[in-house]
């Protein structure tokens, strides 16, 4: 039966956890595996810029443990995605010599859905809440451990779809008729501030728009085409047709990727049952996702990435707090000002096509643009030739 605790004791039951240590930082050596509390959610440490999260692959279903009985529940295995987390562990390694992190919820999806909120996930089971409140808590370990590495990284909700049209569906918080839009209207803040891959717009290696991340060459669906699995949005399934469903993201992509702020950017991958069944194809597909990651996040995050993996530490090579480069005022009519640990830096400003305007080294702490004509543009500031961070201003 559904029942809702009341506020009072949710504050408690959180109190209990934090008495016992239970949502307290903790250090997690790579490559080793953690339970949460309740022994249901498993943790792969691991030192690259990737979170693998794992929410609906379950097959634990205890007699103690009551089915969830909610409005709009779902409670169908996404089949062959927990092979499919592991396979990647073991890939990554291999390829690499470095680990993702991976979170994996390891009950029934009749039991726990780790992709709501904690109403839905738990249907007030105090355990279950509990197993919720630890798989978040080592997705949130793992985004902070690449915060501080890496700067930047991507975190990736594993599931499964059973739609009649073969192919991996690519969520990014957008809806299947805004992804019908054209690239201008695409383009506008509104719709990139409300998707999961925010900070990756505002902050990529080329000052790229969030169009071309989306479905232009640089995009992972455009990456995972050409690798030979076919995906929306991508530069040949730029959106779903009218009549075709698709799944454009769940809770976790909401909550762990960067609409809300921070710099790890979500994306919902819903692989396709064509994928997922045939052994062959499974194995096939983890090489070709593992390359393509990497590939994404060489072209768009970080350009010294490919062949370094976990050797690298991001910004932090640079020297520089990233965080405290700013500018003001904006908008801004002759003179950018300059914040923060902006000196010897190379600048360069792009217009909203992607076309170089400007060039700086930088010795002092305004940038004259009088020669710009009105509109919106991207600063982007390096050191040494390593990209370090964009900025967006108006020029009036």
């Amino acid at each position: 039966m559904h029942y809702k605790k009341g506020i009072f004791y949710r504050l408690i039951f959180v109190f209990i956890l934090f008495s016992f240590g239970y949502l307290n930082a903790q250090t997690y050596s790579v490559g080793k595996t953690y339970f949460d509390s309740t022994g249901f959610v498993e943790y792969h440490a691991g030192n690259l810029p990737f979170v693998i999260s794992v929410p609906h692959g379950g097959y634990l279903a205890p007699d103690s443990i009551p089915d969830r009985d909610c409005y709009g529940c779902k409670y169908v295995r996404d089949s062959y995605t927990q092979e499919i987390g592991y396979k990647l562990i073991d890939r990554f390694y291999e390829i690499t010599g470095c680990y993702p992190h991976v979170v994996i919820n390891l009950l029934s999806r009749k039991k726990f859905d780790a992709n709501r909120d904690i109403t839905d996930a738990a249907d007030g089971n105090l355990l279950v809440e509990k197993a919720w409140y630890g798989y978040h808590a080592f997705i949130d370990s793992a985004k902070s451990a690449i915060a501080k590495t890496y700067s930047k990284g991507i975190f990736l909700d594993l599931h499964g779809h059973g739609h009649d049209i073969q192919r991996i569906e690519m969520g990014y918080l957008l809806s299947k008729s805004e992804l019908q839009l054209n690239d201008d209207v695409l383009n506008l803040d509104f719709f990139t501030d409300k998707s999961s891959i925010r900070n990756l717009v505002y902050n990529n290696n080329h000052s790229l728009k969030f169009s071309d991340l989306l479905r232009g060459e640089n995009s992972l669906g455009s990456i995972l085409q050409a690798k030979g699995f076919r995906s929306v949005p991508s530069a040949d399934n730029p959106f779903p047709n009218a009549g075709e469903p698709y799944f454009s993201g769940g809770y976790n992509t909401k909550r762990h990727g960067s609409r809300n702020g921070g710099v790890i950017d979500a994306i919902q991958l819903e692989l396709n049952h064509d994928i997922r069944f045939d052994k062959a194809k499974r194995s096939e597909f983890v090489d070709s996702l593992i390359r393509g990651i990497i590939e994404f996040y060489d072209l768009n995050y970080n350009s010294d990435f490919d062949g370094n993996y976990c050797k690298i530490s991001g910004n932090a090579d640079a020297g520089i707090d990233i965080d405290n480069i700013l500018i003001y005022p904006n908008p801004v009519n002759d003179f950018i000002y300059l914040n923060g640990p902006v000196m010897d830096l190379e600048i360069k400003i792009f217009d909203i096509f992607g076309n170089k305007k400007a060039a700086y080294e930088n010795r002092g702490q305004a940038l004259n643009i009088r020669n710009l004509k009105s509109g919106l543009y991207f600063i982007q500031f390096l050191k040494n030739g390593k990209y370090l961070k964009t900025l967006k201003f108006i020029k009036e």
